[in-house]
C-alpha cells in the first residue's frame, strides 16, 4: 500500500519563453489517498478517476530573475508569493475615485485619483 502522504510530481510540455524571460511547463501531481495538495502553482484542475490515484494538473512558471517576475507577473500572484505588498483601500475610496474620474475627460482622467492624495 502506498504511503498516504507521498506525492509524485511530473512536468511535461516544458518550454522556454524568451520574450517573457521564463520557463513554463504543465505540472501533474499524483496524490493518492488525499483530496488535494497545497497549491504552489496555478490553473489547477483535480481529476478524480474511478480508481485510487488522484491527479491534479496545473501550470507553472520559473522566471530568470526576480525583476522579470515583478515586471511580467500579475500583482495578485506577486502578493501571494511575497514579492509585493497590497495597498489597503476601502470600498468608499474606490467609489469616490471612480466618481471623480467620471467628471473628467481625456488624459487628465488618470490624474483624478491623485487629487485626493495631495490634500
Amino acid at each position: 500500500m502506498a504511503d498516504t502522504k507521498a506525492v509524485t510530481i511530473r512536468t511535461r510540455k516544458f518550454m522556454t519563453n524568451r520574450l517573457l524571460s521564463r520557463k513554463q511547463f504543465v505540472i501533474d501531481v499524483l496524490h493518492p489517498g488525499r483530496a488535494n495538495v497545497s497549491k504552489f502553482y496555478f490553473c489547477v484542475q483535480t481529476q478524480n478517476p474511478l480508481w485510487r490515484w488522484k491527479v491534479s494538473t496545473g501550470f507553472g512558471l520559473i522566471y530568470d530573475t526576480v525583476d522579470n517576475a515583478k515586471k511580467f507577473e500579475p500583482k495578485h500572484r506577486l502578493v501571494r508569493n511575497g514579492l509585493d505588498t497590497t495597498v489597503a483601500k476601502s470600498r468608499k475610496q474606490i467609489k469616490e475615485r471612480k466618481n471623480r474620474a467620471k467628471k473628467i475627460r481625456g488624459v487628465k482622467k488618470t490624474k483624478a485619483g491623485d487629487a485626493a492624495k495631495k490634500k
